[in-house]
């Protein structure tokens, strides 16, 4: 059962809040399944024993025999009957394995398997069980004592095994390759490619194994090398359960609809002698399981998850009268299985029940079964009476083992704390068309699948579950002819043209003539971008966030701050959010809501872009409100609606946060308030506002006051009725906050056809204010809108087009009521001119707010669906980057930046351009905050400091950290070299012509980073020299040009010093702060990759300083080996001998230049480098007896090291 379609946000939950989830008996629990049952005090049942011994069963007949109660409410996730003795195995959603005896279902055993994952197959051996979770292989003995836990590969998600031989197992899941374990030496022997991935279902016969795949197909392998000898495709949408017995294959599942999957009432039946498909079986029963139940014929038994049970002839007719009905205590069946002797079957529900149906009275499981070995008696009625009354009795009658060592019952917390399943997203359809009141949304049922059936998508990336991905993203649908709709060129989706010189070459400012920094796109989640310059100009947010500096490896609100640091550092060149999506992809809670894109997501535009920016919008103002509090443990994030702790202790709070009063009042007429706050409203349209087509007006502050004073009316508790009762919730401000965050919310097409309404029905109030009446027509002539533009029209406004698709003001204030109440109306231009400048009077609790940034979703059906910003840019930007003092409006498309007329800010034209979150800002906002930025970067980062390594020891030390009297100063020299590794590969197309095209170049990551003294007694002495952690995956370790080897970043296993990128990036960030040169080799790829804006004045780049316009550029090696007589970079590279050669060669250049004052002389020995390296095709000779045609001297301090 798929769990995953719910809504993401749900996933996070406090339990306190939920009751239902407590252990308490279900009200639709037989109660003749607890007869003679104890209880605990609070109705959970502890032992389950059977029924009534009346049952009459008749011979032949399955019919019920038994139930029991597994786990109370814990979904059956498989059953298993025992190979070998008379037990029946059962597990749970929950990880727990239960063990029952005999055809009476005695508990025989009960054990935690797994303290997280569900259990998803179950194998009986004869010294024990085999238990399979997501990514665990646990062998248990039956009394549930432990004989080997084999953990697998964190990234692995398995959900079949099967036993070959007595020792050896293969195991399968969603992954493309299928393991081979031995049993006996519990090691992995063999893995096998898998063509198509996702194994969920393994069967083996005499001839072949036979995989099932979710894709819905069936592949043959050969028992020896496991080749593919034959493939069934059985269904188009997925497989559900398949069987095998002699020469037949008998297949379930679900076929592709225009709706989405639907259960398949044909069984595809194949002759495995012919390998051909046989004719297909109807049956009456939506199938989810089916086995064959051989006696006299080979009978198939077919079972829907609804509890209907089918029994019928592979190659005949299904009968009607064949079907009879397993009753289960929750709605679904989860889990069927059949006993080895074909007398017994066993169902398991989702509420934790097992049904046993025999077919005799006393069905055996097994034809031949072992005896069982059951627990011994207990002796305590048997041991000596103790009187506690006599002191001087000794205790020591009662005997009691001493020991030392951790008791078996001290069960570790991972293994005893349940934890349900992170709940799945909601189906988009219902997302759509969902109707809320108070906190409940109600939606119409899309009927894309069977009633109460949730198919549980395994993974993230698999497009085949994923129902979002069959809705069209714009919400508005798509045009007849959406050629018609073109989109502006500036609002287009850009893209990086990549030369075999990568970004070089590509000219940037093209795209941006200003001085404000863009942000490149080709980084994975990039999609926050616009979301991200935002806040940058937001100028309270901007000093605050570059204030903030904490110990905490991945911390949003730091790497934030370094991004605008950079971006205040920029001339207009773009920078990258490298680091700040890499610790925004290791935070949970971002992974929980569903905030990070798959690459092939994100390749293919699949994600609705407009309600992601919303959620990573609350999610980042929430995650930086925990950053900033300062809290020695930071709190859990809640998810979208909730409440945090008070706003007073982080003064994003104290920007963003509104709080409020939320008063419940029941119809008898007690009424409860309680306080809470939230950072950012949500949009709340007036109902049946697409129905209504007649131009009904409606101000958008009239929407804005609906959605901030909510009144809804629901279902909740009341303390003075003792029962759930219909309230009238009302929210009341206590106080609003300094910027106003609004998330737009039009996801749909209602929501769309009500902004264009509302831009229509305004744009002919104006039109009929200023020319006396309105055009009947719905749309205007172009010639009509000329003359109403012209002075005769006498219309206020520099061009008619500007009042097009205008629905939002620029300006609204507010006045808060003495009676907590809450006035909103739009202020114009012409409120303006004729009332004066709206001021603030904060004391009568009046405010206004002034627009100051739009995002917008960008639809295209040419070049994908976009976001981009709209921005206010305030005097403070234009001051500190041209020297001038005013404000303008920008239009942010990552690295496009282009300015624009202000009304082109409020302009939706909802065919290509969709709202999605508006900023409102108080006036006179700056003059409450203090704009300072105090640099948090202290030289202490310079010191020594410990490594994350386990094994690395002083002797391994390859560097000698810094004292306090060495401390560099402005203008000091530092030899700077980084080594990298790859995470993912560059992505290319090769063209017609034959040249190679990089569609998406290689991701890059920093492994070591290494800066050399520049000047000194210990010139040439490295004094950083830091390997970096990573827990990304690397794809390559590049050892060849990289000198980093596997397991060189592993903390368990390296030698080196190992530090976490944030506390090296520290260091080169006071490097750059206090004005040092940095001199190295191709230092601009290496500070892109490490994420630094380093200014031009002190970077002392070697490739640049021996190069000659219109010639290709020189390595190091060459030019270690012309000028110095040094041949390095032999095997692979070291940084520290790069950085070296690097600060000698720029000693040569001074030398050869006379400091730059000879550049004649200069030029001539650069002729003489090229002549040479073209003789010598730019190669090094190799022979130790050629030497260079010039002599360097080293560093003495370099030769004595």
């Amino acid at each position: 059962m798929n769990f995953e379609s719910l809504d993401p946000e749900l996933a996070e939950y406090a339990p306190a809040m939920h009751s239902a989830l407590d252990p308490v008996l279900d009200a639709h629990l037989n109660p003749s399944l607890l007869q003679n049952v104890e209880l605990d005090p609070e109705g959970v049942a502890l032992e389950a024993l059977p029924v009534q011994e009346s049952v009459h069963i008749m011979e032949g007949v399955y019919s019920e025999l038994h139930s029991v109660v597994a786990e109370v409410g814990v979904p059956v996730s498989i059953s298993h009957f025992d190979l070998h003795e008379e037990m029946l195995w059962v597990g749970s959603h929950g990880g727990h394995a239960t063990s029952f005896f005999g055809p009476t279902l005695e508990r025989y055993s009960s054990f935690q398997v797994n303290g997280s994952d569900d259990i998803r197959q179950i194998q009986s051996l004869e010294n024990g069980i085999l238990f399979l979770t997501k990514n665990n292989l646990k062998y248990m003995a039956r009394g549930g004592l432990i004989i080997f836990d084999y953990l697998l590969d964190e990234s692995e998600d398995m959900h079949s095994l099967l036993l070959t031989d007595s020792s050896m197992l293969l195991v399968g899941g969603l992954q493309n390759h299928i393991l081979e374990i031995d049993l006996n030496t519990v090691q992995e022997t063999q893995k096998y490619a898998v063509e198509t991935p996702g194994v969920t279902i393994m069967r083996q016969t005499n001839r072949f194994f036979f995989c099932g795949h979710t894709s819905g197909k069936i592949s043959l392998r050969d028992l020896r090398t496991f080749k593919v000898e034959h493939e069934f495709d059985a269904f188009s949408g997925s497989l559900s359960d398949f069987d095998v017995h002699g020469n037949l294959l008998a297949t379930c599942g679900f076929s592709s609809r225009l709706t989405g999957l639907a259960c398949d009432r044909f069984l595809k039946v194949y002759d495995l002698r012919m390998m051909r498909a046989i004719t297909p079986l109807q049956v009456h029963v939506d199938p989810a399981f089916l086995r064959f139940i051989p006696t006299y014929t080979s009978r198939l038994a077919i079972i829907s998850q609804s509890g209907q049970c089918q029994f019928c002839e592979p190659t005949g007719l299904a009968n009607p009268a064949d079907i009879f009905h397993v009753n289960p205590v929750g709605p679904l069946l989860m889990t069927f299985d059949v006993s080895a002797s074909k007398q017994a079957l066993a169902f398991g529900d989702s509420e934790g029940c097992v049904h046993l149906w025999t077919d005799s009275p006393e069905p055996s499981f097994n034809p031949y079964s072992r005896e069982t070995e059951f627990a011994l008696p207990c002796l305590v009625d048997s041991l000596p009476p103790l009187d506690w009354s006599q002191d001087l009795l000794p205790l020591s009658l009662i005997p009691v083992p001493l020991t030392n060592d951790t008791l078996l019952s001290d069960w570790p917390a991972a293994n005893s704390a349940p934890a349900p399943r992170r709940a799945p997203p909601v189906d988009a359809e219902i997302l759509r068309t969902m109707k809320k009141v108070g906190f409940i949304g109600y939606a119409p049922n899309p009927r894309t699948r069977l009633r109460n059936q949730i198919p549980y998508r395994f993974k993230e990336s698999d497009s085949k579950f994923d129902s979002f991905s069959q809705v069209t993203e714009s919400p508005v649908g798509r045009e007849e002819e959406p050629h018609l709709h073109m989109v502006s060129k500036k609002y287009r989706k850009v893209t990086i043209k990549y030369s075999k010189l990568g970004l070089e070459d590509f000219d940037f400012k093209h795209y941006n003539k200003t001085l404000f920094a863009g942000l490149e796109p080709h980084i994975p989640n990039a999609y926050c971008n616009c979301m991200i310059q935002v806040l940058y100009f937001l100028e309270p947010v901007r000093c605050l966030i570059q204030n903030h500096l904490c110990q905490k490896e991945f911390c949003l609100a730091c790497e934030l701050g370094f991004l605008f640091h950079m971006l205040d550092l920029s001339r207009g060149d773009p920078c990258q959010g490298s680091n700040f999506l890499r610790a925004f992809r290791t935070i949970p809670e971002a992974s929980a809501l569903g905030l990070i894109l798959a690459d092939s997501d994100e390749a293919s535009g699949k994600g609705n872009l407009a309600r992601l920016i919303q959620r990573w919008n609350r999610f980042i103002l929430t995650q930086l409100h925990q950053d900033m509090q300062e809290l020695e443990v930071p709190q859990a994030y809640r998810g979208a609606g909730g409440s945090f702790c008070s706003s007073g202790d982080s003064v994003i709070g104290q920007l963003f946060s509104c709080e409020m009063e939320n008063c419940s009042l029941c119809r008898c007429g007690s009424e409860t308030v309680r306080a809470s706050s939230t950072l950012l409203f949500t949009l709340s349209y007036p109902e049946g506002s697409n129905s209504d087509k007649t131009g009904k007006s409606c101000d958008f502050a009239q929407v804005l006051k609906r959605s901030i004073c909510l009144e809804q009316n629901t279902q909740a508790w009341c303390d003075n009725c003792e029962k759930y009762q219909p309230t009238i919730q009302t929210r009341n401000i206590c106080h609003l906050p300094d910027i106003l965050v609004i998330n737009c919310e039009v996801n749909s097409l209602k929501e769309a056809d009500f902004w264009r309404m509302q831009a229509e029905v305004a744009f002919k109030m104006v039109l009929k204010k200023h020319s006396g009446e309105v055009p009947k027509n719905k749309e205007f002539a172009l010639a009509d809108w000329k003359e109403l533009g012209s002075p005769e029209g006498m219309l206020m406004c520099p061009s008619i087009e500007e009042l097009k698709n205008v629905w939002l003001p620029f300006s609204i204030r507010m006045t808060m009521t003495k009676n907590k109440g809450l006035d909103v109306c739009n202020w114009t231009d012409e409120d303006e001119m004729q009332w004066g400048p709206a001021r603030a009077d904060e004391e009568h609790g009046v405010y206004v707010y002034d627009l100051m940034a739009t995002v917008v979703h960008i639809l295209d059906s040419r070049t994908g669906s976009s976001l981009v910003a709209h921005i206010n840019v305030g005097e403070t930007y234009h001051q500190r980057k041209e020297g001038v003092t005013h404000q303008q409006w920008y239009l942010f498309n990552d690295f496009l930046i282009e300015p624009i007329d202000k009304h082109e800010a409020v302009q939706f034209d909802m065919n290509w351009k969709v709202p999605a979150i508006l900023y409102y800002i108080k006036r006179n906002l700056n003059s409450k905050y203090s704009l300072n930025i105090k640099n948090p970067i202290e030289a202490s980062v310079l010191l020594a400091e410990a490594s994350l390594a386990r094994k690395q020891r002083k002797t391994h030390t390859t560097f000698i950290p810094l004292m306090l009297n060495e401390m560099p100063q402005v203008g000091d020299l530092v030899g700077l070299d980084a080594e990298f590794v790859t995470l993912n590969e560059e992505e290319a197309e090769l063209r017609s012509d034959g040249t190679k095209s990089t569609i998406k170049p290689s991701q890059m990551s920093v492994a070591r980073i290494t800066c050399v003294r520049g000047q000194g007694p210990n010139e040439g002495i490295p004094f950083i020299d830091d390997y970096i952690s990573t827990q990304e995956q690397v794809v390559d370790y590049l050892t060849q040009y990289s000198g980093i080897k596997p397991g060189d970043l592993d903390a368990k296993i390296s030698s080196k010093h190992l530090t976490t990128l944030k506390s090296t990036y520290l260091k080169l960030r006071f490097l750059i702060d206090i004005g040092v040169k940095f001199v190295g080799h191709g230092l601009q790829k290496d500070f892109r990759v490490i994420n630094l804006m380093v200014p031009k004045d002190q970077v002392l780049d070697t490739v640049y300083l021996f190069h000659m316009p219109r010639k290709r550029m020189i390595s190091l090696r060459f030019l270690a080996w012309y000028f110095l007589d040094l041949k390095i970079q032999g095997e692979t590279h070291d940084s520290i001998e790069d950085a070296r050669t690097a600060l000698q060669l720029y000693r040569k250049y001074l030398e050869l230049s006379k400091n730059g004052t000879e550049p004649e002389s200069f030029h001539k020995v650069l002729k003489g480098l090229y002549e040479k390296g073209r003789k010598m095709d730019w190669k090094v000779p190799e022979p130790e007896g050629q030497t260079s045609p010039k002599n360097a001297a080293v560093f003495p301090s370099v030769l004595a090291l």
